[in-house]
């Protein structure tokens, strides 16, 4: 019973992170098919902005989960 609290902070880490990864690749998801299929943009430059979006959802998502 010992060992409760560090279980439990372990637990809110992995949710906390598991909520980043998340929030990072539906952005990425989105923006890829919004470029590719919508706007006609080759590959290449919607994985570039897939890539970029997801990197500022998940820097917005960790500045969230840090309140």
């Amino acid at each position: 019973m010992r060992d409760l609290p560090s279980r439990l902070e372990r637990s809110g880490a992995v949710k906390k992170w598991g909520f980043i990864a998340m929030h990072a690749a539906v952005a990425a998801a989105f923006i890829f098919l919004l470029q590719r299929f919508m706007m006609n943009a080759s590959q290449e430059s919607s994985l570039l902005w897939a890539l970029t979006f997801a990197v500022c959802a998940a820097g917005l998502a960790y500045k969230q989960a840090n309140r």
